[in-house]
């Protein structure tokens, strides 16, 4: 499931993050990945271990665990700490497709079910960078609002468009959702969404229960804890 999600960071977040980012020391993105990775990707992060990564990467957390649209569709049971990439001067990432392993402060270990990318630039702010998604439907393009994010299956491939004017700032992460199988997360959340309409219409009560509890009793089924 791609899935646009508006308004995860509001204005005045956006803002701090992007001046937070402008003073920033990057790193070379080739860094994080693996050898076919380092072949595509020309770009720059934030390093693993930089302290301004751990800040800001706790105020899109606790910005996504008050979104209920985020909650819906990804059902989170584990999330990578976000990082945060820069593009710019040509800057570009090649089409891959995302580990299916990650590592989590810890030791512990992340399955990557959702690939996210929150943006923190506006589009008229640089040219390219798009996020190019490729599915059994054909390739999607996706240029959001600073504030906003894209969620879809990490098993995608995808790339990044060469940014040839301004910066492209973004927030990236992973997600382990509690629903392995994307085909079950979409439908839940179609169900989801489904109550949420009746039960603002005013919907039969009796019915709107019914349709609640299925969900639930769906979820119980599939989770994987």
């Amino acid at each position: 499931m791609l899935l646009h999600i508006p308004a995860i960071l509001d204005h005045d977040q956006v803002v701090q993050l992007r001046q937070a980012l402008d003073a920033a020391d990057w790193t070379d993105g080739r860094e994080t990945v693996g050898v076919q990775g380092a072949l595509v990707k020309r770009n720059r992060q934030l390093p693993d271990a930089s302290p301004l990564r751990a800040e800001l990467g706790h105020i899109v957390l606790a910005a996504l665990a008050r979104h209920p649209l985020y909650h819906a569709a990804t059902l989170p049971l584990r999330t990578l700490p976000p990082r945060f990439n820069r593009y710019e001067g040509g800057g570009q990432y090649g089409m891959h497709v995302d580990g299916s392993v990650m590592s989590l402060p810890g030791g512990e270990q992340l399955r990557s079910d959702i690939s996210c990318t929150l943006f923190l630039s506006e589009p008229d702010d640089y040219d390219g960078g798009e996020l190019i998604v490729s599915d059994t439907y054909g390739e999607h393009e996706v240029k959001l609002p600073a504030g906003d994010a894209i969620i879809y299956p990490s098993s995608s491939l995808h790339r990044v468009q060469p940014v040839t004017r301004g910066a492209r700032l973004a927030s990236f992460f992973w997600v382990q959702s509690l629903i392995r199988d994307d085909g079950r997360r979409r439908l839940l959340f179609e169900l989801d969404t489904s109550i949420q309409r009746l039960t603002a219409t005013g919907a039969d009560a009796d019915a709107v229960l019914q349709l609640t509890g299925t969900y639930h009793n769906l979820l119980r089924q599939w989770a994987e804890a």
